[in-house]
């Protein structure tokens, strides 16, 4: 086993790593004691002599030179600023956030001679870090433990329990069962199984959706795990219930949830904390859990913003008021995109488009609007639905026509409009940019848009 603590300053990683390495008999790495040695510098010194850029690269060589075996390996506070040394760290481990209260954290670092990060009063500095880092951190653990009140070994027991947890073990089995019985894939079914018997510290995420066969994010996850060499699987959960996916998701202890039709809205207030982007979209996508707590995200939206960039300030149209729509709104918006929305629901449009101050309409003026950018965000054209919603007789060359489903690749709706001569931009394209920014929620690693797209072709 090789597992690496992170967290702030004051959080207790060097105590608690060598409780921890006790309770394993394993070797105890704490990295700034090896920057130490091979600077032959203290780290206040080294800070004086070559700031902390120069610190930060001595850093990156230090955990680019840990051996890949076992062991318990503390960090610095900033180590995970570097995408590097999360991709590192992260291979083959099992990744620990420790935290604590702001005054236990200023009681454990007041007398540090370690130079400041911001120039501020102690208290302002932690509490500054601690906002600038905590997505950051939640991202990159597998477990998050709260060191407040506790004595390192209580935290090392605790840390070793969570570590042990197996699927057997109540309530964790049963939600585990459920979830198992909520995947529509008998294959996939089996072998997830199977490897939750075989593998006590197995991580597990999800999609959950009602339908959820048609995802294609299964495969996407795999691959990206196996690219890091992360010890995590993903499942389907397919069932009518978001409150019991979420039950179970809990009791579980899931490490991320993917989020899809119906639930991106109704899964709101089953959550501990909302991200601001998500709030305001008012649908959530992304949910990740770090220790007790449920983090809602967004990242539909940046897979509607990216693939049009260039499109800034043009006039769009958005068909559709749901979840995705809502998210969509927001990215043209984003954009600066003169924006109506149409809706076959006209009251429902009329809300989503007061609520994202634009314009609404039926879809029968289409033609009339003239638009330059078209987003469908509906569900019509989904597999086995052949349907759409415009022909090509409503297209033109001059439009730009981006269809947010993305099975088939090639709607009926993207079918139509290449035939009309516009430029089409498939589902998979909001699929690959929204994917990026989840799987960052998820583990901490940034990834291309161009390595998502090469393993779901």
């Amino acid at each position: 086993m090789r597992i690496v603590l992170t967290g702030l300053r004051g959080t207790g990683k060097t105590l608690v790593g060598a409780a921890l390495a006790d309770l394993y008999h394993l070797p105890l790495i704490d990295t700034d004691e090896r920057i130490e040695q091979e600077a032959g510098m203290a780290i206040p010194e080294i800070f004086a002599a070559e700031g902390e850029e120069g610190f930060r690269r001595r850093e990156e060589q230090v955990v680019a030179g840990l051996p890949a075996g076992q062991a318990v390996i503390s960090t610095g506070g900033g180590v995970l600023l570097s995408q590097r040394n999360l991709v590192a760290l992260r291979r083959g481990s099992r990744m620990v956030l420790l935290t604590a209260d702001l005054e236990t954290m200023y009681r454990r670092t007041c007398t540090s001679d370690r130079p400041p990060l911001t120039g501020k009063p102690l208290v302002d500095e932690i509490r500054t870090v601690a906002a600038a880092r905590r997505d950051l951190y939640r991202a990159a653990a597998d477990i998050c433990v709260d060191t407040t009140g506790k004595e390192p070994g209580t935290v090392a027991l605790e840390v070793r329990a969570l570590l042990n947890e197996t699927w057997r073990t109540e309530p964790r089995a049963g939600a585990l069962s459920f979830l198992l019985q909520a995947n529509p894939a008998e294959r996939e079914r089996e072998a997830l199984a199977a490897d939750l018997k075989s593998d006590p510290e197995l991580g597990l995420c999800g999609i959950a959706g009602f339908p959820a066969s048609h995802s294609i994010s299964p495969q996407m996850y795999a691959a990206l795990f196996a690219r890091f060499n992360l010890d995590y699987r993903y499942t389907r959960i397919e069932w009518p219930s978001i409150a019991e996916i979420v039950g179970a998701f809990r009791a579980g202890r899931l490490r991320g949830l993917s989020v899809t039709i119906p639930f991106k809205e109704q899964v709101i207030p089953l959550l501990d904390t909302v991200d601001p982007d998500a709030t305001a979209i008012g649908a959530v996508n992304t949910v990740v859990r770090c220790g007790d707590d449920l983090a809602g995200f967004n990242t539909d939206w940046l897979g509607v913003s990216a693939p049009l960039q260039q499109h800034r300030g043009e006039k769009a149209v958005l068909i559709g008021a749901g979840g995705a729509a809502a998210a969509a709104a927001y990215a043209l918006k984003h954009l600066g995109m003169d924006l109506t929305i149409l809706n076959r629901t006209e009251e429902r449009g009329r809300a989503l488009a007061d609520r994202c101050g634009c314009s609404t309409a039926p879809l029968s003026v289409f033609r009339d609007l003239a638009p330059e950018v078209v987003v469908h965000a509906t569900p019509v054209g989904m597999h086995p639905d052949t349907g759409t919603l415009l022909t090509r007789a409503d297209l033109d060359e001059g439009m730009t026509v981006f269809d947010l489903v993305y099975t088939p690749r090639m709607t009926p709706l993207l079918v139509e409009a290449e035939a009309a001569g516009a430029r089409v931009i498939p589902g998979t394209e909001m699929f690959v940019h929204q994917a990026c920014a989840q799987f960052e929620h998820f583990t901490g690693i940034r990834v291309s848009p161009d390595l998502v797209r090469e393993v779901i072709e």
